[in-house]
């Protein structure tokens, strides 16, 4: 966040205009600048001299960049500050996507493995336990045939 500025700018613009008009009127262009810095209640001389010695180079009498320059340059960093992070981001996300293709290149990370499809018996998971180590799963095959009576009841064998 910004500071707010101490002065105003049209106390700046008098100030510098008036150092500038009464650089005659004194030895030196420092003492016009302590001069007018009392008058107006600038504490700080050296603010006064900044704020010519711009107004000079916005004016064409100096060498140097002009305020707009600098807004311009300063604006620009902002930018490539904000590209710069969002390049490390997009560097970021692509690397941690491409870690995970590359340790499971048939999974879709962001949903789950594919759903597998079951066409026989061999395409079963492997049980685990006990009983069926080493068989398939027996889900497609009852494990207690059924019996249809004659009267059309289901009978369990025993």
């Amino acid at each position: 966040m910004a500071r707010a500025l101490k002065y105003n700018p049209e106390l700046r613009k008098r100030a510098v205009r008036l150092v500038m008009e009464s650089r005659a009127d004194y030895p030196h262009e420092a003492a016009a600048i302590r001069s007018v810095a009392a008058k107006l209640g600038i504490t700080s001389t050296e603010s006064l001299r900044k704020w010519v010695r711009q107004a000079a180079i916005d004016g064409g009498v100096r060498a140097g960049k002009t305020s707009e320059e600098i807004a311009e340059i300063k604006s620009l960093k902002k930018e490539v500050a904000e590209l710069r992070r969002a390049n490390q981001i997009l560097k970021s996300a692509s690397a941690f996507f491409a870690q995970s293709w590359t340790a499971n290149p048939g999974a879709d990370r962001a949903h789950g493995p594919a759903p597998r499809v079951v066409q026989s018996r061999a395409d079963l998971p492997r049980a685990v336990g006990t009983r069926g180590e080493g068989r398939s799963v027996e889900l497609l095959r009852d494990p207690q045939p059924s019996a249809v009576e004659a009267d059309g009841r289901v009978s369990r064998g025993s």
